[in-house]
């Protein structure tokens, strides 16, 4: 179980499920923005992220990924631009060419002389910030649960799918964990779908993939870790490399920092080369497996990877 190779034929999916509740108006910690910025601007690294790994030397974008983002606020949405109501869920090819626009973006940068100079960088947006309303999270859930059922129906060999639900509050429409549970059910010949909560946080002691929910607050919490599938084998080795899990670790982060939940959203996509790059080997919580390939077509040799990819992901829309 939790083994099955990621290639062309058997693509994995992502999906995020966002709160775009007014409380995400709120700074995040000492970011000095709100949590809704800083969360689409992971978000839009992500997938540009993800695009690169995905891409080839002769710099065609191969479909291993499948990725969905739905938002839940004054409205359940599909926030990933290039969607509409009868595909909510695109290949990555068809993300890597329809970013909604590309921005001009500064960033500080050592100089190889001792000093810093500024340099421009091209970054893709196919995820705007928004934050609005109420936090109807069973309806997130709910927009979710067909989409992947349907999609573990049409790729019974693929690796699970990965759910990452974020938000920084309490559902208001009622419970998720009902509709959150049924969906850890839904699976591919290769195991159930894992379903991971975030919940974000200016303050409070983090806590960070537990076993138990005896450090949990209060209910909520309680509720969203009982919602949250256990990190299976190669994840939970991946994570002990920075984090005191232990068998029986779930993919929760509670009262998580910026830091903290950024790492959590680049790191399932960058791990899913079948033989990460030395740079990404502190940076693969999420341990996608990959057993060599026995198909000359799925070497990852010439896959555009390496520090410069990482450092700049936005040089490919210049």
């Amino acid at each position: 179980m939790y083994s099955a190779e990621i290639n062309r034929k058997q693509p994995a999916l992502l999906l995020l499920l966002i709160d775009e509740s007014f409380s995400m108006n709120e700074t995040w910690g000492d970011t000095a923005q709100s949590k809704a910025t800083v969360l689409a601007t992971a978000v839009n690294n992500l997938l540009a992220n993800t695009v690169v790994l995905c891409t080839r030397g002769n710099d065609q974008v191969h479909n291993y990924f499948e990725v969905g983002v739905l938002g839940y606020g004054a409205e359940v949405r599909s926030l990933l631009h290039g969607t509409d109501e009868a595909r909510l869920i695109l290949p990555i090819e068809q993300v890597a060419k329809h970013p909604k626009r590309v921005d001009t973006v500064q960033k500080k940068e050592y100089d190889g002389a001792g000093g810093v100079v500024t340099v421009d960088h091209m970054m893709p947006v196919w995820v705007d910030a928004s934050a609005n309303g109420r936090t109807p999270m069973v309806a997130g859930f709910s927009m979710a649960e067909p989409l992947i059922a349907a999609w573990c129906a049409e790729h019974p060999a693929s690796f699970p799918p990965i759910i990452m639900n974020i938000t920084d509050g309490y559902s208001t429409d009622g419970d998720p964990y009902d509709v959150a549970h049924r969906i850890s059910e839904l699976g591919t010949d290769d195991g159930t779908a894992l379903v991971f909560n975030l919940h974000l946080s200016g303050s409070g002691v983090p806590v960070c993939f537990p076993h138990t929910d005896a450090a949990l607050p209060d209910a909520n919490a309680r509720m969203l870790f009982r919602a949250s599938s256990e990190l299976p084998p190669m994840m939970l080795e991946a994570a002990a490399t920075d984090y005191p899990v232990q068998a029986g670790s779930r993919g929760f982060l509670y009262n998580a920092p910026a830091p903290t939940v950024i790492d959590f959203l680049d790191i399932g996509t960058r791990s899913v080369t079948p033989h990460p790059p030395a740079q990404w080997d502190d940076m693969s919580i999420l341990g996608f497996p990959g057993a060599e390939s026995t198909d000359p077509d799925e070497d990852f040799s010439d896959t555009a990877t390496g520090s410069d990819a990482l450092d700049d992901p936005g040089q490919r829309w210049t």
